[in-house]
C-alpha cells in the first residue's frame, strides 16, 4: 500500500534533514511513522508498540495511526 500522509501537524512525528533519509519519524526515534501505519493493517497499537516497535508506547501508535486516518484516504484499518 502507498500511502502519502502531511505529517507536518502531527505533535508525535517530524522529519529529520539528512537522517533517515529525509522521512517522517516518530519523534525522538528513528521509528518510521509510515512504518507505524502500514504495520496497523495487521497489528493493534498494543503490539506495534510491544513487539514491534520496542519503547514506541501503545497511547503514541494508537495517535500515530488515528492522525493516518485522518488525514488520508488511502489507509484501510
Amino acid at each position: 500500500m502507498d500511502i502519502e500522509i502531511d505529517w507536518s501537524d502531527s505533535p508525535d512525528v517530524e522529519q529529520i534533514p539528512g537522517r533517515v533519509s529525509g522521512q517522517w519519524v516518530v519523534k525522538d526515534t528513528r521509528i518510521l511513522a509510515d512504518g507505524v501505519v502500514v504495520n496497523s493493517d495487521d497489528y493493534t497499537p498494543d503490539e506495534i508498540a510491544t513487539e514491534i516497535f520496542p519503547g514506541l508506547g501503545t497511547e503514541r501508535a494508537r495517535r500515530i495511526v488515528a492522525y493516518a486516518r485522518a488525514h488520508t484516504k488511502t489507509l484501510h484499518v
